[in-house]
């Protein structure tokens, strides 16, 4: 069901308190996360005695003590202190994750430890970077995160389900993208030209007239979004800083469990471009926009349930989706 032997956002780091602990579950696993001196550690939420959520005890410095029973257990997961006992079990421990933090996100590793590998993780560089600015976002979904991949992988809905916000014209959907095989995802660039400004467009420039739109991403295992986008005065040769609207976003799809998922998200914006209102600005229309998402892709989830037998209609809007599924059900083959 989920390719394990890789990196999966749990949060953004701003929310790890600096002396507590914060729990998310991740792939039906719960985990507890929390800061040490060198950087974050992440265990299984569950303590090896009565089984009681870690989460539900303190944090000791670079150690975590059971709020149950009081078991201790070190950045590692290896039990430290067992009150009322003479000695520490050999066996008692709880599982560790390795855990990466890399512009503002950070990352636990599901597979096999042995094979956590830095390279693999994707090149997020706008959440944190002086050149951008933007508003860090989460969202969590019902749903299962497959479907919020195929939305992600088929702009041609910013013409319908973001008719009045990200989308502004169906010549989004009329646009036939160009796809990529990446080894790790696929890449997918659709050029819409001589179209309105769509209207979040306003907050940043004004254009007097329509404008010629980009949209390339690559689009990454698990479900990770890393995509330059934006919109130049048609007609005009280059696009630049001074007379376009340039954005580059970084998303991620975390599953929670097989039918609900963790959405981390940011839109940036060249630094030089606005200041903190237009940052505001452009994340509020983020909001409504994957509100706008969000319930469709429920309605949907929903729709499917009712009759899961049910075989859906390809088209040839679907080959982004297509090709990414295939090679995901390819890597879940080779990690099992």
């Amino acid at each position: 069901m989920f390719l394990r032997n890789c990196w999966y956002v749990i949060a953004w780091d701003y929310e790890i308190p600096a002396d507590g602990l914060f729990a998310r579950t991740v792939l039906n696993e719960p985990i507890v996360v929390f800061r040490t001196a060198t950087g974050y550690a992440a265990l299984e939420d569950r303590c090896c005695h009565r089984h009681a959520p870690l989460s539900k005890g303190r944090k000791e410095g670079d150690q975590l003590r059971c709020g149950y029973h009081g078991l201790k257990f070190d950045a590692g997961g290896q039990c430290v202190d067992a009150p009322g006992l003479d000695r520490v079990p050999s066996g008692a421990k709880v599982r560790s994750y390795p855990i990466v933090a890399r512009n503002k996100w950070l990352f636990v590793w599901m597979g096999d430890p042995a094979k956590a590998e830095e390279r693999l993780l994707p090149d997020n560089f706008s959440n944190d970077h002086p050149d951008w600015r933007n508003k860090p976002g989460y969202l969590h979904y019902a749903t299962p995160y497959l479907l919020i991949c195929d939305n992600l992988l088929d702009f041609s809905h910013l013409s319908y389900v973001h008719e009045k916000t990200l989308g502004g014209s169906t010549a989004i959907a009329r646009a036939r993208p160009e796809i990529e095989v990446l080894e790790r995802g696929v890449r997918v660039t659709r050029r819409v030209p001589d179209v309105p400004p769509p209207p979040y467009y306003h907050n940043i420039r004004k254009f007097s007239g329509n404008v010629d739109r980009w949209f390339i991403y690559d689009f990454l295992f698990p479900g990770t979004l890393l995509m330059s986008s934006g919109g130049k005065l048609a007609g005009q040769q280059e696009a630049n800083p001074a007379n376009s609207v340039m954005l580059h976003s970084c998303q991620t799809l975390t599953p929670e469990t097989a039918n609900a998922t963790h959405y981390f998200f940011q839109q940036s914006h060249r630094a030089d471009a606005g200041d903190a209102s237009l940052t505001e600005g452009i994340f509020q229309s983020l909001i409504i926009a994957f509100n706008e998402d969000r319930d469709m892709i429920k309605a949907q989830s929903e729709s499917i349930a009712r009759n899961p037998g049910a075989a859906m209609l390809p088209l040839g809007i679907d080959s982004a989706l297509v090709r990414y599924r295939r090679l995901l059900e390819e890597a879940i083959a080779r990690d099992g």
